[in-house]
């Protein structure tokens, strides 16, 4: 059963990745760079900021420093435990995919995923009574993560596992400052 998983994120992965055309390359290079994205993270930073007294606001904004901190070491030590190649560096899938770039670390789980979804999740959490459109923040994570598909740099499961841990992380660090910092905030 787990070699037919495997088979079947290989294929969907070739499938996904070979969807993609030349004149499409720039868009997903740009969306799949950190650096694209800084103008979202200080507009959630801004929008945390006003919908938060500064005190409560400094707690949110620690709770993201902490579960990103958190998220950073639980991919480190992931990629280190499984060591999966990423697409692009196997030999057996190299020729099947459109390569654009090729990062040389581990492709399990997906970095990508786990940051941006826990950080959409978070900040989709503290938002949610005030705005009632914070939900459109997860477009950010899809695209990034299709991103890594097109590229050919993660199969599908590094992405539905980054999802998942950063999901997962959102609502856990969301739930914490809940429980044990906001009714001690006055």
């Amino acid at each position: 059963m787990f070699e037919k998983l495997l088979e079947w994120d290989q294929e969907t992965l070739i499938y996904l990745n070979n969807l993609g055309a030349k004149q499409f390359d720039s868009f997903w290079l740009i969306t799949t760079n950190f650096l694209t994205w800084i103008p979202l993270f200080l507009f959630m930073i801004i929008l945390l900021f006003r919908m938060y007294n500064r005190k409560e606001g400094f707690w949110v904004f620690l709770s993201f420093l902490s579960m990103l901190i958190i998220v950073t070491i639980i991919i480190f030590f992931t990629k280190e435990y499984f060591g999966r190649l990423r697409p692009v560096n196997d030999s057996g899938l190299h020729n099947l995919l459109r390569v654009l770039i090729k990062p040389s670390d581990y492709s399990f789980i997906s970095g990508h995923a786990a940051s941006s979804f826990s950080i959409a999740t978070l900040t989709m959490l503290y938002l949610k009574r005030k705005m009632k459109w914070s939900y459109l923040l997860l477009i950010w994570p899809i695209l990034f993560s299709f991103s890594r598909m097109y590229l050919g740099v993660h199969y599908p499961l590094d992405i539905l596992a980054g999802m998942l841990i950063g999901i997962l992380s959102g609502w856990v660090f969301y739930r914490m400052h809940q429980k044990f910092i906001a009714p001690y905030i006055m």
